[in-house]
């Protein structure tokens, strides 16, 4: 049986580290104390969804590193390009559009549909 917490710990200080945020700044994020941040970092925390979906969102963990870490971590361009834009609001996506057409002309190795 896998160990959930060794997946969340290590993909929560990942996330932490990758936007360059201490600890307590995580707590602060999700209500809490930085005790319960370095607990889930050191695989002793057992948060509660609340606190679970709260870290999940605000540090862009992409949730599948936390519930399925038996796949593989090393992620494609199109999985991180999914997970980036799960992450968007309706409106966004629609505004991000003629972007990516722009930028997928730009670079002329595909011509979108």
């Amino acid at each position: 049986m896998l160990d959930y917490r060794i997946a969340l710990g290590n993909a929560i200080k990942a996330a932490r580290t990758e936007l360059n945020l201490t600890q307590n700044e995580v707590a602060d994020l999700i209500n809490s104390d930085s005790r319960t941040v370095l607990n889930i970092e050191n695989y002793k925390g057992n948060p509660k969804m609340e606190k679970l979906f709260l870290l999940i969102r605000s540090l862009h963990i992409d949730p599948s590193i936390v519930f399925y870490p038996e796949k593989s971590t090393s992620s494609t361009e199109p999985e991180r390009i999914k997970a980036l834009l799960e992450q968007c609001s309706d409106e966004e996506l629609s505004k991000m559009i003629p972007i990516i057409e722009s930028v997928i002309r730009t670079i002329g190795t595909k011509t979108p549909e």
